[in-house]
């Protein structure tokens, strides 16, 4: 166990964690973070290493309204979610889809070193077994020029998809894709890595904007971004564990309006959890609850990692 700075609220209990991957997913094999507990509750930590101390401050705000402050009052009870299909092969695909039980995938394309014929097998297999009335939506993570993004989007769009999410990395180039394709837009990094999310000029760049909880800063940030752009929203997870999920789940149970199922089903994509209660979606659902972290003795982190997590901690903390 570490100590988490101290506030208001005196020292947090902090502890590091860290789970493999089953498939690799973001360029990672391993997830880790700290959960931190307060009068409200536990919150969690874990901005991704490629994030710098001023953009991981917003996630530690995320942890400590978790821990401190606690969430608004939700208007739903549950929350329905898609199945993430990492960059896998079609067979594989197929079964991560036919096992979830949901009835929206999120399928990853434009992996580094994976062909378009990779994509395409991967998108139909999801088609496959999801069936004509399921949603399929792609997210691409910035990889495409805006004419790259144009001819693989109508290719991919044969299956019919929902929306395409984050298909090129600037505001200006998805308002130049989203002039040239039918399918919608979805805005994800350009908003949560913005020096102020709130002033993103997303007017004709998108249809829908991507809310994650911990990197816009907590659960009340995040609906005010969502308040500022007034688009259609999805709340996706940054592939936490369920005490950070539980955090997008309790956005998405406050957003006046949830059009599109949410993100919020990635801890199937990790080989452990903090809890014995894992936030899993059951029948494309999630409840709104807050898993208590009873199995940390089993998913600790190497004394290294534990020291940069020390350190991070003491960072974001710093004046």
């Amino acid at each position: 166990m570490v100590t988490a700075p101290s506030d208001a609220a005196g020292p947090l209990a902090a502890h590091v964690w860290s789970v493999p991957m089953r498939t690799r997913f973001r360029g990672l094999d391993v997830r880790d973070g700290v959960l931190v507990q307060g009068p409200a509750g536990w919150g969690e930590f874990s901005p991704f290493w490629d994030y710098d101390v001023d953009e991981s401050r917003r996630w530690w705000r995320s942890a400590h309204e978790a821990a401190v402050l606690g969430w608004p009052d939700p208007v739903r009870a549950a929350v329905p979610v898609n199945v993430t299909v990492p960059a896998v092969g079609p067979q594989q695909a197929h079964a991560i889809v036919t096992a979830s039980g949901c009835r929206t995938a999120k399928v990853k394309v434009a992996e580094p070193g994976q062909s378009e014929a990779e994509d395409e097998a991967r998108v139909e297999a999801v088609r496959d077994a999801l069936g004509p009335d399921g949603a399929i939506r792609v997210d691409a993570n910035t990889a495409w020029d805006v004419d790259t993004a144009v001819r693989r989007i109508t290719a991919l769009d044969r299956v019919g998809l929902e929306y395409v999410e984050q298909p090129c990395a600037t505001v200006e180039e998805l308002v130049a894709v989203r002039r040239r394709v039918d399918v919608r837009i979805a805005a994800d990094e350009v908003v949560r890595r913005a020096a102020d999310p709130l002033r993103v000029d997303l007017r004709g760049a998108a249809d829908v904007v991507v809310l994650k909880v911990q990197p816009l800063g907590g659960v009340r940030a995040a609906l005010a971004v969502a308040e500022a752009h007034g688009l259609p929203c999805v709340v996706s997870s940054a592939l936490e564990s369920s005490v950070g999920i539980a955090a997008g789940v309790a956005l998405a149970a406050a957003l006046p309006e949830l059009p599109f199922a949410c993100g919020l089903a990635t801890v199937a994509l990790l080989t452990g959890d903090v809890t014995s209660e894992p936030l899993l979606p059951v029948d494309g659902a999630l409840p709104v609850v807050r898993p208590v972290p009873d199995r940390l003795a089993e998913v600790p982190a190497d004394p290294d990692t534990q020291q940069r997590w020390r350190t991070r901690l003491a960072a974001v903390q710093a004046r």
